[in-house]
């Protein structure tokens, strides 16, 4: 592939990207959350194509990004909870799982053989603003190759898929910081991955409480076990390095680079990706975390750490 393209987020930059998706090519682009790797939802080819990109295993299922709520009822079986939710919440960071409607055509790739579909409708302008101009569904993943963190720059994007992809659309850095919660409306709201709007929230706009995913198995993105990783090993609820680590702090405290000096969630939320992104560097074998309170986002936060922290099979 020719060297992926750097787009500004003009009304030029919006043209030829979503020219590049019509054409069943790759771009990665800003959201709220992070930058997502988007490509035709209803192309099997380009589905395919981001699955190779980010070394992604196939039954990892893909969330489905579109302009606003209308366009989603065309793909699933829409339901009075999904509506209550996406009147409180979209555009915004909260992917909805519901049943596909019969006739949908998106590609099989995109649901990995599941009966249900995630969907999304991004709160950030410029990705609001392809989607309006390409008129029709991107599947979009995270712009990294699989596992790894996730990028929140258009730079974290070329650092990680820099050819693999055709180009990226520059929309300075996310302003969330952290993936989208993921509510399952297959059955009893669900919550299948704590993101960017807290359970609590959630749960008023449901009326009743969320149940958790217990039985193991991958039915929405980001349940793989070992996910969101630096190179370095990650370390948790610690309160000082060891040799080799660099300190990733919370609070007020001695350290490498702090999530946030006043303890403010929503700024830690920001900064996660960005932070690991920076002290993920050569000559460093480990990165220390400061413990984080699991309450409103710190439960996100902990969620992406956990997984960051997981055993892998990378040697």
């Amino acid at each position: 592939m020719a060297e992926t393209e750097v787009l500004q987020g003009d009304r030029a930059g919006i043209v030829r990207a979503a020219e590049l998706l019509s054409e069943g090519r790759l771009i990665a682009l800003p959201t709220e959350t992070v930058y997502g790797l988007a490509g035709d939802a209803r192309s099997d080819a380009a589905v395919a194509r981001i699955y190779q990109a980010k070394g992604r295993p196939s039954f990892n299922p893909l969330i489905v990004h579109l302009a606003d709520t209308a366009d989603a009822k065309a793909y699933v079986l829409w339901s009075d909870a999904a509506q209550r939710l996406a009147d409180a919440f979209w555009p915004g960071p909260l992917t909805l799982v519901l049943p596909l409607r019969a006739g949908h055509g998106l590609s099989p790739l995109v649901t990995a053989g599941l009966d249900t579909v995630a969907l999304r409708v991004p709160a950030h302008p410029l990705a609001r603003a392809v989607l309006r101009a390409f008129g029709g569904p991107v599947a979009a993943p995270s712009a990294n190759p699989s596992g790894r963190i996730s990028p929140t720059s258009a730079a974290h994007v070329l650092a990680g898929l820099s050819g693999r992809i055709d180009a990226v659309i520059d929309g300075g850095p996310c302003d969330v910081g952290l993936e989208s919660t993921i509510l399952g409306l297959a059955g009893p709201p669900t919550l299948l991955r704590p993101g960017g709007i807290p359970r609590e929230a959630l749960e008023i706009a449901t009326g009743c409480p969320l149940a958790d995913a217990t039985d193991g198995q991958i039915t929405a993105p980001g349940q793989m076990t070992s996910h969101y990783a630096p190179g370095a090993r990650v370390r948790l609820n610690a309160t000082q390095t060891r040799a080799g680590e660099v300190m990733l702090g919370f609070g007020p405290m001695a350290c490498d680079l702090n999530l946030s000096e006043s303890g403010d969630l929503v700024q830690a939320a920001a900064n996660l990706f960005a932070h690991l992104h920076a002290l993920d560097r050569p000559g460093i074998t480990g990165i220390a975390v400061a413990p984080i309170p699991d309450t409103g986002l710190g439960a996100a936060i902990n969620d992406r750490l956990r997984r960051a922290a997981a055993p892998r099979d990378d040697g």
